[in-house]
């Protein structure tokens, strides 16, 4: 268990007259001070008191019941992301919690911010091997930016509160309050909930260090060719708009890694696409071209580096990050700008002057009509009969103008959203980064539409992902979530079989699945849906899943072998990228 004093939150003038409570009310108490509004969750034995207190609060909680602890927190995640608040999760002991571990790490990596409550056994009973007992603590350690185990309820208002100042701020992430079932049962004198902003141990912001400012800004100045690399720690800092005042004052070309997306319009002047192994042809070649390279809110992760010897060698590099764990971390920076980039970008702005990198930024866009004409033409207007992945994102543009938010699954979907799905707002895309997991589309949809319940929310699933929590199709049909279902069906799992054919002389090796009827399978849970396989119907057929009022699921057949290009294959630089 991560150590954080729980100590020493109120001043001792700050006494408030007490009332006798259950650490169960202490709990939705907390919630509700804390602006949660929404819970998702699955109740069991060992969390059953805080369920039965939740009985006296559905007039100011609503809770989410999902049909699987893993969709809970997915669904977290996608509300996370689309609301810019922190997610919450309820789950019992033993698997309850145990099913959160995959979300929890998927959340660590993708900088998510959720409070899990899971119940735990008695505390006399922990280490006697009881009914649901696991160490839920020590299994979260490596997937929690804290955790903590409370046995006694008086403790449980201030872990809540430190729960949700740690989730939040600072590079944001998961947190989980594992409370024994006595906590829950036991009645305590309660003062009120306070909301911690401070904590002794932790120190969410780094200081922001002028002297590094001014040296940044200096090359900046300097640079001949500069590139800005930025990912999710934009949207994260809410520093959309100074992020935009930034890139336009000096006039720097700017690409997103796939966290980052729709930290800036799609349209955007200076945008020029997406990096990473199958991101855009300009961004990739030119990583290795330019003089200076900024990178605001983003990790290096190796899908966007590649081989990192043969990675920007010949560019100074500058590095805004909050986190200064990932200075130096794979990348070597010459000058590391620590702090949130809301704070830093713009004392950044203020010290770098306008500039004209015009013949720079047509550099990019010469490589991206290369692009265009091997990779990009095919594929959003095929010639031959079979639809491809690219021509039915591009239509589902068309139709939604780039203001709908995308959940996608993992996959070859997933990169062909990401390549061509055009975002008008921030926080309109939602996948799994890092850890990529399977089964993240759909729930994380769910969640994302309670975050954003205005918007038109569309999930991009294959036929592989789809299958792993698609049980949370009772979650819609019981809860009324007007999610968009979009699966693209390869009958393969796409990505998998594409390495085999590209690295494993097309040696396929269990990648043929086999699906449902995906439509009949909706009906049953009383959502509409179609299936289609021929272009003539693809564009009435997604008119008529946006207009539905409701859910509604859509399969469209798409091209069985088709690829996902440009790639950087492992082992190759950046610069290296191939186009077909």
């Amino acid at each position: 268990m991560n150590t954080l004093e729980l100590k020493g939150n109120k001043e001792p003038d700050e006494q408030k007259s007490s009332v006798e409570i259950s650490g169960s009310q202490a709990v939705l108490d907390a919630m509700i001070s804390e602006g949660v509004d929404t819970i998702f969750g699955y109740p069991g034995g060992a969390i059953m008191p805080i369920y039965d207190a939740l009985y006296d609060y559905n007039d100011r909680l609503k809770h989410i019941l999902v049909r699987h602890e893993q969709g809970a927190i997915h669904a977290a995640q996608g509300y996370a992301r689309s609301s810019g608040k922190t997610g919450v999760v309820f789950a019992t002991s033993g698997p309850g919690a145990t099913n959160l571990v995959t979300g929890l790490a998927d959340a660590m990596i993708d900088s998510n911010p959720i409070v899990c409550i899971t119940g735990q056994v008695f505390a006399s009973l922990l280490g006697t091997d009881a009914f649901q007992e696991t160490d839920v603590v020590n299994i979260t350690t490596p997937v929690t930016k804290w955790n903590y185990q409370v046995t006694d309820a008086s403790e449980i208002p201030e872990a809540i509160a430190k729960a949700f100042h740690i989730a939040s701020t600072g590079r944001p992430g998961p947190v989980l309050i594992d409370i024994t079932k006595n906590a829950q049962l036991q009645l305590f004198e309660y003062s009120g909930y306070q909301k911690c902003n401070h904590i002794r141990s932790y120190r969410p912001e780094p200081e922001i260090r002028t002297e590094y400012l001014e040296k940044a800004a200096q090359i900046i100045n300097e640079a001949k060719k500069p590139f800005v690399l930025f990912g999710q720690g934009v949207i994260l800092g809410k520093a959309e708009e100074e992020f935009k005042k930034f890139i336009e004052k000096a006039n720097i070309p700017s690409a997103a890694t796939v966290m980052g997306l729709s930290a800036l319009p799609s349209d955007h002047k200076l945008h020029v696409g997406m990096l990473g192994m199958h991101g855009n042809y300009a961004p990739n070649v030119m990583t290795n071209e330019c003089d200076v390279l900024i990178a605001v809110g983003m990790r290096f992760d190796d899908r966007v580096t590649g081989r990192l010897d043969k990675y920007a060698k010949q560019a100074k590099v500058i590095h805004l990050d909050i986190d200064p764990a990932e200075i130096d971390k794979n990348v070597k920076t010459t000058v590391p700008v620590w702090g949130n980039c809301k704070k830093t970008l713009p004392l950044l702005t203020e010290l770098v002057k306008e500039a004209d990198h015009s013949d720079w930024l047509n550099k990019f866009r010469e490589l991206e009509k290369e692009e265009i004409k091997e990779v990009i033409q095919d594929e959003l207007n095929p010639k031959g009969d079979i639809m491809t992945m690219g021509e039915v994102i591009k239509t589902l543009n068309e139709l939604t103008n780039g203001d709908a938010i995308i959940t996608t699954d993992v996959g070859q979907h997933q990169m062909v959203a990401c390549r061509y799905a055009k975002f008008n707002n921030s926080k309109s895309s939602v996948t799994s980064g890092g850890l990529g997991t399977m089964g993240f589309g759909l729930p994380a949809a769910i969640g994302a539409w309670y975050g954003a319940p205005e918007k038109t929310v569309v999930a991009i699933i294959g036929d592989g992902g789809f299958q792993m929590t698609l049980q949370e199709l009772g979650t819609i049909m019981q809860f009324g979530a007007k999610v968009k279902i979009l699966i693209l069906n390869n009958e393969f799992l796409g990505m998998v079989r594409q390495w085999q054919q590209l690295f494993h002389d097309k040696r396929y090796s269990f990648v043929n699945i086999t699906s449902p009827d995906f439509v009949a399978l909706a009906k049953a849970y009383y959502i509409d849906g179609q299936k289609i396989s021929e272009r003539k119907d693809l564009k009435s057929a997604l008119e008529t899943m946006i207009n539905h009022d409701g859910a509604y699921l859509l399969e469209v057949m798409v091209g069985k072998e088709n690829n996902v290009f440009p790639m950087v294959t492992q082992g190759s630089s950046v610069s290296e990228i191939r186009l077909k």
